[in-house]
């Protein structure tokens, strides 16, 4: 179970530098995160899951060198320490992994500029040299539209060489995985390519995909990934929270289930590209999506701050994804220290983080829709011999529900009375 943060944002480097980012000095700044890996663990959770920390132009995605830490975070040593403080507390270490495109400041495609189809780094890119004369501009594919993100030729085997020298160094430096940033854009069979390569080396490596959309089990199939972002999932939760209509969410529960035939998805419900939960849904009603995330199919990521109901606007603008990436302060906060709202969100996540760890078949189990109206939902995740049922009541009133075959109250704002449940006023609970 992973807690996921943005490295450049939380340790407070500058975004957006005017300077030239392969003769930047080093900043020493990863060793603080060695700090808040105690938080982590006081979570219950044991991965620590890093946003891009390789050399880049600003925000980390637009990659300058693959093989050299960001300077503004530190140095070769500074990622020893990190993986060694994470060794320590039994942490397992993901990498966020762009090889969709790089920076227009890479080296390599600086000497595309320089030399045009001629340079011995055009097999990288895809570049149009049709009717090019010397002098002229390189046309190149970018991603998305984004100039200054240029996309690297997955049909290349140079391109396959390079992203898996780029895996292995850093899973043989102590890495234990890769996000794969925007897989979404490259075709599934490159991954099919390169990661059985890599496993060659490092068979228990971990890769989770960033697909947006699309045909899930068959990018696994051919792919070879381990898991894909659940991004329809995350959509149910805070939309049908937000908008007070649970049929949504027991939706995209449905569609979560089928996933389970072939992979198990990533799940969350906030990370570095999107607004806040807190923000979303109000930090009220946050415990009730991290109820549903920790008891349903998966493998959770927790995006840092979201369990202490941070708050945040994803803009579409230059910066717009600033206030959803903030700078943390050098240590966590003590539970006296925070605001009501905070320590509410903060103890449901301890709770519910623990009550997954003690049912680890959690994380492949199939869920049902026991009981649903626009306000109250309750979900039966279960084997043949185990189960658990969640219920969240988003109404003013309390909810009262028979038929559940409860036991006992594991966490949350219930009680029972014989066959009844009684869920309090915009509460949640998790079932036995």
């Amino acid at each position: 179970m992973w807690w996921h943060l943005y490295p450049l944002g939380f340790l407070g480097a500058p975004i957006r530098p005017d300077d030239d980012p392969t003769t930047r000095p080093v900043e020493h700044r990863l060793e603080r995160l060695e700090p808040w890996l105690d938080h982590l663990i006081d979570l219950g959770l044991n991965g620590l899951a890093l946003g891009p920390i390789f050399a880049s132009s600003t925000h980390g995605y637009d990659t300058v060198e693959h093989h050299r830490i960001d300077p503004r975070l530190g140095d070769d040593a500074d990622f020893d320490r990190l993986v060694a403080a994470c060794r320590e507390r039994g942490i397992r270490l993901l990498l966020d992994g762009v090889f969709n495109h790089v920076g227009r400041a890479h080296p390599a495609f600086r000497d595309v500029e320089a030399d045009g189809p001629a340079s011995a780094s055009a097999e990288l890119f895809r570049i149009d040299s049709d009717d090019r004369r010397p002098g002229d501009p390189v046309r190149a594919d970018v991603f998305e539209g984004h100039e200054s993100l240029v996309a690297l030729d997955h049909t290349s085997p140079a391109v396959e060489d390079l992203v898996v020298d780029v895996m292995t160094t850093w899973l043989d430096r102590g890495a234990d995985g890769w996000r794969l940033d925007a897989a979404y854009a490259v075709d599934p069979a490159f991954w099919g390519r390169v990661l059985p390569r890599v496993r060659e080396r490092h068979p228990d490596a971990w890769f989770s995909g960033e697909v947006i959309h699309g045909d899930g089990a068959a990018i696994v199939a051919t792919s070879t990934m381990d898991s894909l972002t659940q991004y329809e999932l995350w959509q149910g939760i805070w939309h049908a929270i937000a908008d007070r209509n649970l049929f949504e969410l027991a939706h995209a529960i449905g569609r979560h289930d089928a996933l389970l035939d072939t992979y198990v998805p990533t799940t969350f419900i906030g990370n570095h590209d999107v607004t806040r939960i807190a923000t979303a849904i109000g930090p009220e009603f946050v415990p009730h999506a991290l109820a549903v995330l920790f008891t349903v199919a998966g493998t959770p990521m927790l995006y840092a701050g979201d369990e202490l109901a941070f708050e945040g606007v994803k803009e579409e603008r230059l910066g717009g994804d600033d206030a959803v990436r903030p700078e943390f302060p050098p240590n966590a906060p003590a539970d006296a220290e925070l605001a009501p709202d905070a320590r509410r969100v903060l103890d449901a996540t301890r709770t519910l983080v623990a009550l997954r760890r003690r049912h680890p078949w959690l994380h492949t189990a199939r869920t049902e829709v026991e009981h649903l109206t626009n306000t109250s939902l309750a979900l039966r995740t279960a084997t043949d011999t185990d189960a658990l049922v969640t219920v969240i009541n988003l109404g003013d009133d309390e909810l009262a529900i028979e038929g559940l075959r409860a036991s006992t109250v594991g966490a949350g704002d219930a009680r029972l009375d014989g066959a009844t449940v009684a869920i309090a006023p915009r509460g949640w609970a998790v079932l036995r």
